[in-house]
């Protein structure tokens, strides 16, 4: 019997990378047989995280489209044409039997070459507003997997399965407890702990929320993880190099344990982005969050809400949260049937098996793709 071949393709940020290499472990888990290839966008992070997580990949030169500035994009329609012609070449030569993609448009030469050569094609949307690539692609898919109700409005209904998102498996795993992860911060256990994420460059809305609040924070009788995110680190070290009496405050440029951050945390500030926020729900945490403004489509505030409607999430704009957000943080974690209550909402929107899901999917558009060859 012929062994399963996969390709996986998207990429440019870790919200897009995590699923991948979480469908990726799924299949291998259940067919370790599978051959499996990743095709993601030269110089963008999959090409580093990719191989770290034991998989091969191949970068194609493509590039995002200029929104504002059309004149930019005649470099960029060239980088397509030659990522497209390299993506049909990568396919002839693999002989995929289902390829998968997960946004970003890093998955569209390779998806669309997949498509035309007549290999099946699965696509996930993280978010609950499509992006636009998968929304091109979403035409000839044979399944779409989603995260959120309503996705007819962009995609074609007969083809959408709701999924949910798959998450980075080690949080799941863990074993920590809230006391023993608050010491690995060398924090107090007595205390409400508030842990604040930026993603891994950082939100310097967040960041700021803290650094014009530094009396509030003395004062409020509870402690903070805060993740600054590398870019911020150096500026804000400096900000903080002659205050006193900050003992409450765990500062750290980037958390490699979340697991236990999120264990020692009785309250979550956050970004909205689609991953995070499955985390968030598969882990019954408590969160407020602060959509970037800087994303397509304003995706972010969109999933927000999304969780707001539901009593699952506490939400402020980016451009409050400056001045309202500590705040409000401080006033809600000091109340625990208002934590238990958003922790109680957001768990029941959460999704336990996403990416052993999506892998019986691509499993089965394989196997019907090599049976019927």
């Amino acid at each position: 019997m012929e062994e399963l071949r996969i390709i996986i393709s998207g990429g440019g940020t870790g919200g897009h990378i995590f699923p991948a290499v979480s469908i990726a472990n799924a299949i291998k888990l259940q067919h370790p047989e599978a051959e499996i290839l990743f095709v993601g966008a030269e110089g963008r992070m999959e090409m580093q995280r990719v191989p770290a997580a034991g998989y091969p990949i191949k970068g194609l030169p493509v590039a995002g489209f200029n929104r504002k500035n059309l004149l930019a994009n005649i470099p960029v329609l060239w980088k397509l044409f030659k990522s497209q012609t390299m993506a049909k070449k990568i396919i002839k030569e693999f002989k995929p039997m289902a390829a998968v993609g997960v946004g970003g448009y890093a998955s569209g030469p390779t998806l669309k070459m997949a498509q035309k050569m007549g290999v099946p094609t699965l696509i996930q949307e993280q978010n609950s507003y499509a992006g636009v690539t998968n929304k091109l692609l979403a035409k000839k898919a044979k399944k779409i997997c989603v995260a959120y109700d309503g996705m007819e409005k962009f995609f074609p209904a007969d083809a959408i399965i709701k999924t949910g998102n798959p998450v980075r498996q080690n949080l799941l795993d863990s074993q920590i407890n809230r006391s023993e992860a608050i010491k690995d911060f060398k924090l107090d256990p007595e205390k409400r702990t508030i842990l604040l994420i930026g993603g891994s460059l950082g939100a310097r809305t967040i960041n700021e929320s803290i650094l014009s609040h530094l009396d509030l924070v003395r004062e409020s009788g509870v402690q903070f993880i805060w993740q600054t995110g590398k870019y911020y680190s150096q500026e804000i070290a400096n900000q903080l190099k002659d205050e006193k009496n900050l003992e409450m405050l765990h500062v750290t440029d980037f958390i490699s344990n979340m697991d236990a951050a999120y264990a020692a945390a009785d309250l979550v500030i956050s970004r909205a982005g689609a991953g995070s926020i499955s985390e968030f729900c598969l882990l019954k945490k408590p969160v407020i969050l602060v959509p970037s403004p800087n994303v397509a489509e304003d995706h972010q505030t969109k999933n927000a809400l999304a969780l707001v409607e539901k009593d699952a999430a506490l939400y402020v704009k980016d451009a409050d949260a400056k001045d309202s957000l500590l705040k409000l943080a401080i006033e809600t974690v000091a109340q625990p049937d208002r934590l238990q209550s958003l922790s109680k909402n957001i768990a029941t929107l959460a999704f336990e098996n996403s990416a052993d899901t999506i892998a019986n999917e691509v499993y089965r558009l394989a196997v019907a793709y090599r049976d019927n060859k």
